[in-house]
């Protein structure tokens, strides 16, 4: 039986991770999460109560937390982070600060016995040098990792992203830990928060905002569906040729205009409004979308849930959520 502590489990990509991992069976799950940013509901509990998941509430911050977590685990995700454009641009120092003291404490605890372990980095680890135009797009793993303007308050989480990555693989390396460090690409899917720009469109369509204001509409992006990270983190960490290596996750077939997605969300809702088309705002790139060919060489990936699909499921999460809270 495979031992596995999930950091962040109550958080968006951890909830979909942990309960891909009691579907698969034969695994001893361990969530940790504060619940700053993961929510205590309906669905995060039927995860929890399945056999052979345990919950440790504890803030990963405190140093002294993982004094009480066992160091011996097949497999370790690290998954807790403060994210999100709204956060970084309304408290800046607290995103750098949580996930920074987050991932130097959790790499001060690793030792060998922590197994392999699992860092969730993100593209915009790499946006600066796409803007700057230092980077092609669909990008590579191995590009400059820059921050194009550091007075940018969006641009923290990035930041402490970069660090985590370049902590990661100069500690785990030092400690004889194997890790696989993943940049996660436009992940989304039902129950990831409302500051995001799937929900956020959504529940603005659901509210039937008119006119509709709407930012970049020309800007590209490649969204991937949380299932579809999901498989792919798993397959990165049971392929022995992924240690140490840095990996883009995402879906490169259906790169898409915000002015598309969003016709994609307009149609689930049933909703022709007027369009009041903003300026995208400063520091967002104009293109986003991963080069995975890494991804497919190591473990054979290849992205299942089309956008047309995955935007209409979930739409109607959202659909539902605002009904349930309202």
């Amino acid at each position: 039986m495979a031992r596995i502590l999930v950091l962040g489990g109550a958080g968006f990509v951890g909830c979909h991770l942990v309960d891909r991992l009691t579907i698969e069976g034969g695994h001893a799950v361990t969530v940790l999460d504060d619940f700053s940013r993961g929510r205590r509901d309906a669905e995060l509990a039927a995860v929890l109560a399945r056999p052979g998941v345990t919950l440790v509430e504890a803030d990963l911050t405190d140093a002294e937390s993982l004094a009480r977590i066992d160091k011996a685990w097949d497999e370790v995700y690290m998954l807790a982070a403060v994210v999100g454009v709204r956060h970084a641009m309304n408290d800046p120092a607290r995103v750098v600060r949580v996930n920074t003291l987050a991932t130097l404490n959790v790499l001060d605890w690793l030792t060998p016995d922590a197994g392999r372990i699992f860092f969730a980095s993100t593209s915009e680890a790499y946006a600066g040098a796409v803007d700057l135009g230092w980077a092609t797009v669909p990008t590579p793993e191995r590009v400059p990792l820059v921050i194009a303007d550091v007075e940018n308050p969006r641009f923290t989480y990035a930041a402490t992203k970069i660090l985590g990555e370049t902590a990661m693989i100069h500690v785990a390396r030092a400690r004889g830990v194997p890790f696989v460090i993943g940049r996660l690409h436009n992940v989304y899917g039902p129950r990831m928060g409302t500051d995001h720009v799937i929900p956020e469109l959504s529940l603005r369509a659901l509210a039937r905002e008119d006119p509709f204001r709407v930012y970049g509409l020309a800007q590209r992006r490649a969204f991937c569906h949380v299932a579809d990270a999901v498989d792919a983190i798993r397959r990165l960490m049971a392929a022995p040729d992924a240690a140490g290596h840095i990996v883009n996750i995402g879906n490169d077939r259906e790169e898409t205009t915000v002015e598309a997605l969003l016709a994609l969300i307009l149609r689930a809702a049933d909703f022709a409004p007027v369009l009041d088309a903003q300026p995208a705002p400063a520091g967002s790139v104009e293109r986003r979308c991963p080069d995975i060919s890494l991804l497919r060489s190591l473990t054979g990936f290849a992205p299942r849930v089309s956008l047309s699909d995955g935007v209409r499921t979930t739409f109607d999460w959202y659909r539902r959520w605002r009904r349930a809270a309202s």
